[in-house]
């Protein structure tokens, strides 16, 4: 699970005790990350949209800071383990982060023992903490003596999942949690009748993949439109959905634009239906890169209000939802959902799910689809589409024969992050396709 390379940063170690502490962007984002997801409940990117330190950084910071933050976060349940007996009491949240940034420094990316822990001391004094300076500087010290001893014998898969998380996983809860400690390539959906840049491992799907921290702006072919980002197992609704050239279909919740894209490359008449203007932002730029936008009808709309000027071939719902299947990516979502936060978005996928019945003619496809592992918003929902009068069309052996442990007993899609393990994982995701009686 350690991994070798440090994140980089702009700063200089910090002066001696008592003088100002060096300008440091990549540990202060960091900190902004840490303490918007522990204490606010905030996103790791809203976090880090939030941190004044953000605002200037160099991009090179900003990358290492997301991934120092997001190493923390993927690591939470252990670096908390490892401090404990460190401790002689719960230190101020505040002092918490600082203490775990230096612990994912010193365990988990390898970086040297001076760096983790005067980077951290100087973190501590830069953000009013200077009383607990001293505290910082011994833990750290203390931890660093001791170095991978620390971990002998802590169970870090179950320690790194929240236990109703882990619960909720049932048989799946070990291969998942194993996944999260590493991180994700990146996978890329190319544009057809274009060849993949070179290096890239194609799956057996067709995603073209390439090693964590590949920068995706630097591969040759991507200003021209030649490739998208989207994770192996984001391809699969829109490649369930089976689109024929000329159908028409609507695309729900659909930013970032990949699945828009799949189903735009096939020949489809394709409706995005997005309800947050940024993120329509976000779509719109995608498509223009991928030459889409004269193709692509873009409508800014709440999908459970919008209604097509007439019925519909086909619908793709990839609906929101607690994105427990995107954890590798983004691992905030384990420390800032709550059991209570699913009965909300399983009744409003519910509705979307009324709603995409409605846009349909008779006979018409539907593919519900969510990044989540939960059963409420997996099972539970397609359950509920039945009960809405759509007809179950379940996902045949052959369609998945390239993933067939991924295909359950009723047919449904059913992937999760210890999938391809050997290959690099993948996000989890559940599908299932209907028909309108």
């Amino acid at each position: 699970m350690k991994q070798t390379s440090a994140p980089r940063s702009s700063g200089r170690r910090a002066a001696g005790r008592g003088a100002q502490a060096a300008a440091d962007p990549t540990r202060d984002i960091a900190f902004d990350i840490v303490t918007g997801v522990i204490e606010h409940r905030r996103m790791l990117e809203t976090s880090m949209e939030n941190s004044a330190a953000a605002r200037d950084a160099e991009p090179r910071d900003r990358a290492a800071a997301h991934r120092l933050g997001a190493s923390v976060l993927r690591h939470m349940g252990t670096a908390t383990e490892v401090l404990s007996p460190f401790l002689k009491k719960e230190p101020p949240e505040p002092v918490r982060a600082v203490l775990l940034i230096g612990v994912a420094q010193l365990l988990f990316l390898g970086t040297p023992v001076h760096a983790a822990v005067a980077t951290s001391v100087a973190l501590a004094r830069r953000r009013g903490l200077a009383p607990f300076a001293g505290l910082v500087n011994a833990v750290l010290r203390r931890i660093a003596q001791k170095g991978d001893a620390c971990l002998d014998g802590l169970d870090q898969e179950r320690l790194d999942v929240p236990p109703w998380l882990w619960t909720s996983w049932g048989r799946m809860a070990r291969p998942i949690a194993a996944a999260l400690g590493m991180e994700p390539p990146l996978d890329l959906s190319m544009r057809p009748g274009c060849l993949p840049p070179p290096g890239g491992e194609v799956l057996p799907n067709g995603t073209v993949r390439f090693p964590a921290g590949t920068r995706v702006t630097e591969l040759p072919g991507f200003a021209e439109g030649a490739f998208w980002v989207q994770d192996a197992a984001a391809t699969l609704p829109a490649r369930l959905l089976d689109v024929k050239a000329g159908e028409r279909v609507a695309d729900l919740c659909a930013a970032p634009g990949g699945k828009t894209a799949q189903l735009a490359f096939a020949g489809a008449q394709v409706t995005a239906v997005e309800r947050d203007a940024r993120r329509v932002e976000r779509l719109q730029a995608n498509l223009a890169r991928l030459k889409l936008s004269e193709t692509v009808r873009v409508v800014q709309a709440d999908a459970t209000q919008w209604r097509p000027e007439a019925p519909l071939d086909a619908v793709l719902l990839d609906a929101p939802c607690s994105a427990t299947g995107t954890v590798r990516r983004h691992p905030d979502a384990l420390w800032i959902k709550r059991p209570r936060d699913l009965a909300a978005l399983a009744a409003g996928q519910q509705a979307l799910l009324k709603a995409a019945r409605d846009m349909l003619r008779p006979g018409g496809r539907l593919v519900y689809a969510v990044c989540s592992l939960q059963p409420e918003e997996g099972p539970a929902c397609a359950r509920a589409a039945e009960e809405m009068g759509l007809i179950a069309d379940p996902f045949t052996p052959e369609e998945l024969s390239f993933l067939p442990q991924a295909r359950t007993s009723e047919g449904w899609l059913r992937t999760h992050p210890g999938l391809w393990a050997e290959q690099g994982g993948m996000d989890g995701f559940f599908a299932a396709r209907f028909r309108r009686a």
